[in-house]
């Protein structure tokens, strides 16, 4: 009985947000989330950037072992950058503007500069021959440290994977991002395409044919990868990832199809992940945007894959009886009391209903019978959620709604700008931990609320207060794809 109750009670808190409640302006929380990302660049900042409290920072990163490896995002609230969430973040930011460009108007173009910052610095990490640059800054250092990035002194260690001591997860899951942009700069800038195309191609090998995971073989360096991103059991989630996006990429070629398809045979587990560390999900889905496409494949080599996006919807949907998510009482999803990957999950919803909708297609879960207009409900549901329809009544989007956090887990907004205190503000000991932030960092989502619905506005509160570029990413997905009239999304 108890469990009947709460199914019904998570069932009643979906209609709630689905009903009667207060709309959203989707196109201001699109450019809001976009805006974001300008927050998080490091490097020589460009003549048109918008968010200008943020300054030139780590502009010598890569000069000791004689590299440029300048430019790219700050992942989260600290000063370092990781090369393995920094790719993922291009990856669905490309796939975003790949399936909903057009339905984000002007914030397209910031969109692809948002892509672009990231590329570029993928490129450069990746430019010496068998060797893949995946962090640079001490991990442990820098998160001991609580100073803004243009001012941190901290060491910028870098750390590379090579031939020796391999990184298949890391390598593929570049070569996913810039084989995914490369489609996206197809036409607006050929030769820009071309090179990351190439630069895919090579990335990809290297980490196909030496194989090994980057958080094994760097575990005992001090500040290197572990505990801030471990790649944990194996690496073929993330080569049968990048693989298919070179299939896509290349306009099918089958070499990359072949690849995928050996390295996912051993995919049958975890179908309901997808983050920067497991890929399952999203490759089973990203197939569905290939099915009888031109020079695609032929729908018996597709049907494991969409059986398995199938098998990822029903353990979704809350009156699934595969159901392996949950919901708070207030109809927010979430997997492994994990915050971040609620984000990714949902933004698959609405790339696969789109598959649903050409093919005429229903889901059967058990004895439930999910159609695709379900799966756009569980996705306005947590958009709108996410956005201030929830218990709190609070926006968990910087600067988006009346009331939003304003504590949140991150250096640069917490302390005062250059152009308020020009003068250098140390890492110990530093007061304004405890403030309110200084600098709105716009558009940035934090990790959100307790299983209770409950959220406490305290930047010691990490998974619950930090942004990371790997939740906005997909949440810009998800606003272009409701930035639309109901009949365009429904």
């Amino acid at each position: 009985m108890r469990s009947i109750q709460s199914f019904l009670f998570v069932i009643l808190g979906l209609m709630a947000m689905l009903g009667t409640v207060a709309s959203h302006n989707y196109a201001d929380a699109l450019t809001k989330s976009i805006l974001f990302f300008e927050g998080q660049r490091s490097g020589k900042l460009p003549q048109d950037q918008r968010m200008t409290w943020r300054k030139d920072s780590a502009l010598n990163d890569g000069a000791d072992i004689g590299v440029d490896l300048t430019g790219g995002y700050y992942d989260a609230g600290d000063n370092v950058k990781f090369t393995f969430p920094m790719a993922f973040t291009a990856t669905v930011l490309a796939w975003s503007v790949l399936e909903f460009g057009d339905s984000m108007g002007p914030d397209q173009h910031h969109a692809l500069n948002a892509i672009r910052w990231a590329t570029d610095f993928l490129m450069k990490a990746t430019n010496k021959p068998d060797t893949v640059y995946f962090q640079v800054g001490h991990g442990q250092e820098d998160h001991n440290c609580w100073q803004r990035p243009e001012d941190m002194d901290t060491p910028r260690t870098v750390f590379a994977a090579t031939i020796e001591k391999p990184s298949s997860d890391v390598s593929a899951e570049i070569a996913a991002a810039l084989a995914a942009t490369s489609i996206v700069f197809k036409y607006s800038d050929q030769a820009y395409s071309a090179t990351l195309l190439s630069r895919a191609k090579k990335v990809f090998e290297f980490g196909h044919k030496h194989r090994g995971r980057y958080s094994e073989n760097y575990a005992k360096p001090p500040g290197a990868v572990c505990p801030f991103y471990c790649s944990g059991g194996i690496a073929e989630d993330d080569l049968a990832w990048g693989a298919m996006w070179l299939f896509k990429a290349t306009n099918y070629d089958h070499y990359y199809w072949n690849s995928a398809v050996n390295s996912s045979k051993i995919l049958n587990h975890n179908l309901h992940e997808f983050g920067w560390e497991g890929k399952n999900a999203g490759i089973n889905v990203l197939v569905s945007t290939i099915v009888n496409k031109d020079g695609g494949t032929n729908k018996s080599d597709t049907d494991p894959f969409i059986q398995n996006a199938d098998k990822f919807v029903c353990a979704l949907m809350p009156e699934s009886p595969t159901k392996v998510v949950y919901y708070t009482p207030g109809g927010l999803l979430k997997l492994h009391g994990v915050n971040f990957k609620h984000a990714s999950l949902t933004f698959l919803l609405v790339v696969y209903s789109r598959f649903l909708k050409e093919a005429n297609k229903e889901i059967h879960c058990g004895h439930v019978v999910v159609k695709r207009n379900r799966l756009i409900e569980i996705a306005k549901g947590y958009v709108d959620y996410m956005l201030g329809n929830n218990p709190m009544n609070m926006s968990y989007m910087v600067g988006y709604g009346k009331k939003f956090p304003h504590k949140i887990h991150h250096r640069g907004a917490s302390l005062p700008s250059m152009d308020k205190h020009p003068a250098k503000i140390p890492c110990a000991n530093n007061h304004f931990f405890h403030h309110s932030d200084l600098n709105e960092l716009t558009g940035a989502i934090v990790g959100g609320p307790f299983d209770n619905d409950s959220y406490v506005d305290d930047r010691n509160t990490v998974e619950r207060s930090e942004p990371t570029t790997y939740m906005n990413a997909p949440f810009v997905g998800l606003l272009a794809y409701f930035n639309r009239p109901p009949p365009a999304y429904i």
